[in-house]
């Protein structure tokens, strides 16, 4: 049970640091809208959404203004179309997600994630027609999102699959060139992709998942960062282990109240409550930054020598708290270093402190990869797979989640803006060695093998 002291500390974070719940996600299974027909799977799948998801957005607002506790954005994840629709041409698939498009229009709903295929072993007749169809149907659409796991440590990783999305990346880069290639920021390639992310791009419901669930992805960057800041002020001659029990303390605060709106939406709706994924997820607002938490433990912008350190620290506290809060915590659970999401980590690659090696090495403790990260517009699709299979291999090797979503910015060049709108942000775009050397490795294909601590059976 919360003591007084820390509801009322629980009450100050809602009211002055930026404390909401980031995302209350929907899981819905599309399995049982199968069909030969795409007409049929429509139908189907529009019948379903609509009668689990019909009241989300006012179950959602109805439990966040009775608790005081704001819920940003309500999100459908559906079932892997590539694996739902498996046997659909690439202009079926284009269908779906204009379909998904207008039924999450019609329901109110933020985004709908799944429009994406599993392949880290290999590729089934729907994972490349719906791959083909990805560019076209990010650039047609505005609620679908897509996620492509291309590796695991399990499986190794896929280099086909790699050297397809890097082609894919670069081909909705240039269909969507007129809004700074706005498309890639709502695709994303992954490692060892969690089945109950609730966050957007990677958001899907796994096989092994329920029918219908809700997971909720809490936030909190400006209450973690607070909360640092009040213990220093307190007592100046605290450790980072000391500072670390402050972090736990804090996630254990934020992921009790992510966990107590995700139960109440979930039992109005009559559906299972799945997960809290405890992930710090900033926002392009002052005050809503990871960033800022670097500079309050010390450093004097997050990208100065020590910030990998201090993002492992960031993240493992941020787990032990969420952990010993709920016993239901998945997802991706750690922190985000979003480049355009986050107004300290624009600025720190804005004067070059952040570059892409430094990203990269963070990107090895954090708890999704390279987020949201603008490079020069000629960048070859051999060098954006260069890049993805350098992020896969942390991932794999690592036996962790992580993730690339890149944004090649058509006509643009390193040091210039990129503004994609919201919540989106803005970059600096930041430069890439792109010389044709990843060329040759990317044309040799076929998968690297899992590594041996793959072998745990």
């Amino acid at each position: 049970m919360l003591t007084e002291r820390e509801i009322i500390a629980t009450l100050d974070m809602l009211r002055n640091e930026n404390l909401d719940v980031r995302t209350v996600t929907l899981g819905v299974s599309l399995f049982d809208c199968a069909s030969h027909d795409v007409e049929r799977f429509i139908a189907n799948t529009r019948a379903k959404l609509t009668r689990l998801a019909g009241n989300l957005v006012d179950v959602c607002d109805e439990v966040g203004l009775r608790y005081g506790i704001p819920v940003v954005n309500k999100r459908i994840a559906v079932s892997p179309v590539a694996v739902a629709g498996g046997s659909f041409s690439s202009a079926e698939m284009l269908k779906i997600a204009i379909a998904l498009d207008d039924i999450a229009s019609r329901l109110r709903i933020d985004f709908i994630g799944g429009f994406g295929a599993l392949v880290e072993k290999g590729f089934t007749k729907g994972d490349l027609e719906l791959i083909d169809s990805i560019p076209e149907a990010l650039s047609k659409t505005e609620h679908i999102c897509s996620s492509v796991n291309v590796a695991s440590t399990h499986a190794g990783i896929n280099m086909d699959a790699v050297a397809l999305m890097g082609r894919t990346i670069k081909r909705t880069a240039e269909i969507t060139a007129d809004r700074d290639g706005i498309g890639c920021a709502k695709l994303v390639v992954f490692a060892n992709i969690p089945q109950d992310v609730p966050f957007m791009a990677g958001a899907y419901l796994g096989i092994g998942e329920p029918d219908a669930v809700i997971n909720v992805g809490v936030s909190g960057p400006g209450v973690v960062k607070k909360a640092i800041d009040r213990a220093r002020s307190g007592n100046p001659g605290l450790d980072l282990g000391q500072l670390s029990e402050t972090i736990k303390h804090t996630a254990f605060k934020v992921t009790r109240v992510g966990e107590l709106i995700g139960r109440k939406v979930a039992d109005r709706l009559g559906i299972l409550f799945g997960v809290v994924d405890l992930s710090l997820a900033p926002t392009p607002n002052s005050g809503d930054s990871v960033g800022e938490i670097f500079q309050s433990l010390g450093l004097k912008s997050i990208g100065n020598p020590g910030s990998t350190a201090v993002l492992a620290m960031l993240n493992d506290a941020v787990k032990k708290g969420g952990i010993f809060a709920s016993s239901y915590v998945g997802g991706l659970s750690g922190a985000f270093i979003p480049v355009s999401e986050d107004l300290d980590i624009a600025e720190a690659a804005r004067s070059g402190r952040l570059s892409i090696e430094k990203l990269e090495a963070m990107t090895s403790v954090c708890s999704v990869g390279l987020d949201m990260v603008a490079i020069p517009g000629a960048t070859s699709a051999a060098t954006i797979s260069g890049i993805i299979a350098d992020e896969m291999a942390i991932g794999v090797i690592n036996s962790k989640a992580t993730a690339a979503r890149i944004i090649p910015v058509p006509g643009k060049k390193s040091g210039e803006l990129a503004s994609f709108g919201g919540l989106l942000g803005s970059a600096t775009i930041i430069d890439i060695p792109d010389d044709g050397g990843s060329d040759d490795f990317i044309s040799l294909g076929g998968r690297i093998p899992a590594p041996v601590q793959s072998f745990k059976n």
